[in-house]
């Protein structure tokens, strides 16, 4: 019951797909993938990678961490609060693609700096900048002054 199985995903993408008044051929041609792999993964025959789920999330404009929640990556109960505080950010039509990974960084700092901090978060697309943030944040000289 915990786990969502693909059919689910499926049944999900093809509703958002509809939402966003596009056509299978439409959303494939805009996520590069295949118009028939589109299809199976809609009718639940086919589990996407990670990777796919990921330019089809950013075809539909959509959190990529929703649909790796459906595709069972990532496990809903655990991460729900966060996955649904990176989606309100990412789903901010007012907000450009460099600040809504901005707001990302300074978020993931703030849990990475209250204990509770994640290690499978590098695929947000942050270029490094997760990374570069732990190094910094492995230095205690960094708040002294």
């Amino acid at each position: 019951m915990a786990s969502l199985n693909v059919g689910n995903l499926g049944e999900y993408l093809r509703e958002q797909r509809r939402n966003a008044q596009l056509s299978l051929r439409q959303l494939a041609d805009a996520a590069g993938v295949s118009n028939p792999y589109l299809s199976q993964i809609e009718r639940g025959l086919r589990k996407p990678s990670a990777e796919v789920l990921q330019q089809v999330a950013k075809a539909l404009r959509i959190s990529a961490e929703t649909l790796y929640v459906r595709a069972g990556i990532l496990d809903a109960e655990r991460d729900r609060d966060e996955v649904e505080t990176r989606a309100v950010i990412l789903a901010d039509p007012t907000l450009t693609e460099a600040q809504k990974l901005a707001l990302l960084q300074i978020y993931e700092s703030f849990r990475k700096e209250n204990g509770i901090g994640s290690d499978h978060r590098g695929h947000v697309g942050t270029d490094g900048a997760d990374a570069r943030a732990q190094e910094s944040d492995a230095d205690p000289q960094q708040t002294a002054g």
